[in-house]
């Protein structure tokens, strides 16, 4: 038989008729879900002639392309008169946060703009609210955590133990600053606090700004601590208590719009159910850079 006098070959032709059916099966797959996704999956989403457009902020703020996409595609829709922010975020990025905030800051200039807190909304995503003519959370919600950390892994003793011992070539004293493999120094430790504490106040400021508050009032709050809605309420960094169908009335209302508002959703990329599923798949991998990549800096809740 083949299998006998051919062992090797017969093994590959066996493999590769399994990657084959791997392949197919996969590009079948993009195929249907194309098709879930163009003739029903989108109008799950929101209604075609809507007039308010829903852009949702959930999860770590990493990235802001996709949200100001969304943005700008309802800004520049005749048919969409308002605009409802929906962040259920714990916060993320300094710069995608700063990003959001321009583009609303831009588009409530031509539209209304009303944010609807869901169960988190904090920190990077306090951010994103503030940038709107007006925030609506739960009672529950938890907000604020306005502030600036920056943290990194310090692995020396680890490295100690395992017998490695770092090498830098450097062009400048502080162009390892912050190397998980040494003590950071003193002067170091200087330098990041005044980058922390300019990072701070440009939120502080961009938050009291958009929100007609004092800096110095918006100052005393924005000591990383986080509120309830409720509390926030009290505390003038919110608007409203309500739901996100509450946060639609209200942008309707601030529309003058005529009749019932109608929420729609942006359309579903159609490779975002494969994104989705790979990043399903995958979840459980971590695949990391250098240990440099261990030093981060980020708006979060902690």
């Amino acid at each position: 038989m083949f299998s006998r006098r051919h062992p090797f070959l017969f093994f590959l032709t066996i493999m590769s008729a399994c990657f084959t059916l791997v392949f197919l099966g996969f590009v079948g797959l993009v195929h249907v879900s194309s098709k879930i996704i163009d003739t029903g999956f989108s109008d799950s989403l929101g209604h075609e002639k809507g007039n308010i457009g829903i852009v949702e902020v959930v999860g770590p703020i990493i990235s802001s392309k996709k949200i100001i996409e969304d943005i700008k595609t309802f800004r520049e829709n005749d048919d969409i008169k308002a605009i409802v922010i929906r962040i259920d975020s714990p916060g993320g990025g300094i710069g995608p946060s700063q990003e959001i905030y321009r583009e609303l800051i831009k588009t409530r200039a031509k539209k209304k703009v009303i944010t609807s807190m869901g169960s988190v909304a904090a920190s990077g995503g306090y951010y994103v609210a503030a940038a709107t003519q007006g925030i609506v959370a739960n009672p529950g919600t938890i907000t604020g955590s306005i502030g600036v950390i920056m943290e990194y892994a310090n692995l020396m003793e680890i490295a100690k133990k395992i017998g490695i011992s770092p090498v830098v070539i450097k062009s400048g004293e502080f162009k390892d600053m912050g190397s998980p493999l040494r003590e950071l120094k003193e002067n170091e430790k200087q330098i990041f606090q005044q980058l922390v504490d300019e990072l701070h106040l440009q939120f502080v400021s961009d938050a009291a700004k958009a929100r007609n508050m004092d800096i110095a009032n918006m100052a005393k709050l924005a000591d990383g601590r986080v509120y309830t809605g409720q509390k926030a309420l009290a505390l003038k960094l919110i608007d409203r208590l309500g739901n996100l169908d509450d946060a639609v009335q209200w942008a309707g209302e601030l529309a003058q719009i005529e009749g019932k508002p109608v929420p729609v959703y942006p359309r579903e990329d159609k490779m975002t159910f494969i994104r989705k599923l790979a990043d399903t798949l995958l979840k459980d991998i971590n695949i990391s850079g250098a240990i440099s990549d261990n030093f981060r800096y980020i708006i979060g809740t902690r």
